[in-house]
């Protein structure tokens, strides 16, 4: 029995660009462009009568932007939108109002770049299409997003620590904060899932290392993004970067991270290497390296992306002692990684993304 087709609709306002976005889909197996806009307004006034499964959209165009687009889009209509554009900081915006996921458009002079281009695409339009759309409308609780654990849970048990995070100091000991690595890795809705992790924390937290599935050139503005909103500093990480209190490293886009060891402590190595779960930083490669390498001292978290990248690393982690948090599947994009972390036994409590940071600093006070 034949999978009905992924209804696709295309909003550029590039005439070549959206030809060639819409002569490509529509020749894919699994897709069918059922419309498309050259521009917002023309969207706003297609899209609610076709009801597409998912929309792949250019951010900046004339007239109304993509950003207050999704604004007004997305609250009524909550379907799944990857954003396809140039390297831009307004691709972070445009998530944080409720996008799925981004493409980086491709450099039209090289055919191996359009073709990577194409591919990567197909497979985020798939996985867009099995994705639940988090939309926070004026300063309103996300439905899952907000909610706490089951009372009597392990987490809810975690929660009750006595200092909210996002106070200007943990409480934690120095100790603690010294010889603690806190690891997470994330994918689909990862960057606005981990930025709701972090900005919640103290800045004088333990050192925390951060894959998130992310192309080169997004991966530094991304590590600026949050150093700007977040108490910690963030950056994104470079070869030999040592992991102290206070500091946030960001895996840097086509490079895998790694933590490392050594008589100072601990620091991480960004380098080539083959893609692992197809990706290029990959979570299991971090985790695991702090499983060797930290055990014990460590805390993993998994948070939401498709596959099942970090699961066997999140499970080498907790059987070297580490304790690890799954986010739960309310409060997930995609609840794919989590979901198979948890399933393999890989996590030893699942959380909303709102309460991982209670969670979090819970179990730090009692190490």
């Amino acid at each position: 029995m034949m999978q009905n087709k992924i209804r696709v609709f295309v909003v550029d306002d590039s005439i070549f660009f959206r030809q060639m976005l819409i002569r490509d889909l529509q020749a894919r197996s699994n897709i069918e462009v059922v419309g498309f806009a050259a521009s917002a307004f023309e969207a706003r006034n297609k899209i609610p009568s076709i009801k597409p499964d998912v929309i792949t959209m250019d951010v900046e165009m004339p007239g109304l932007s993509g950003i207050d687009f999704l604004k007004e889009l997305l609250p009524k209509h909550p379907i799944p939108v990857i954003l396809v554009s140039s390297l831009n900081l307004s691709v972070f915006d445009a998530l944080a109002a409720g996008a799925v996921d981004f493409v980086q458009k491709p450099d039209m002079g090289k055919d191996y770049s359009v073709k990577t281009f194409f591919t990567v695409l197909n497979s985020k339009i798939y996985i867009a299409s099995r994705a639940k759309v988090n939309v926070n409308l004026a300063g309103k609780a996300v439905p899952g997003a907000a909610a706490g654990p089951a009372a009597g849970s392990p987490a809810a048990a975690s929660a009750a620590a006595p200092a909210a995070p996002g106070s200007l100091s943990s409480g934690l000991s120095l100790n603690i904060q010294n010889n603690i690595v806190i690891a997470i890795g994330a994918s689909t809705g990862g960057t606005e899932a981990t930025l709701d992790v972090l900005k919640r924390l103290p800045g004088d937290m333990p050192g925390i290392v951060v894959t998130q599935h992310m192309p080169p050139g997004f991966t530094k503005m991304y590590a600026e993004r949050l150093d700007r909103i977040c108490k910690m500093e963030v950056k994104e990480a470079q070869n030999g970067d040592r992991i102290r209190r206070g500091l946030v490293l960001i895996a840097p886009g086509a490079l895998q991270m790694r933590v490392e060891k050594d008589l100072k402590g601990y620091f991480v190595t960004c380098q080539e290497g083959e893609k692992v779960n197809g990706h290029r930083p990959s979570v299991d490669v971090l985790f695991q390296s702090v499983a060797k390498k930290i055990g014990k001292n460590a805390i993993g978290i998994i948070m939401t992306g498709m596959g099942r990248d970090g699961a066997e690393g999140l499970l080498e982690m907790r059987k070297t002692g580490s304790f690890t948090i799954g986010q739960d599947k309310e409060s997930c994009v995609v609840y794919g990684m989590p979901m198979v972390a948890y399933d393999i036994g890989g996590v030893c409590v699942q959380a909303s993304c709102s309460n991982i940071s209670n969670v979090l600093l819970g179990q730090l006070r009692k190490m």
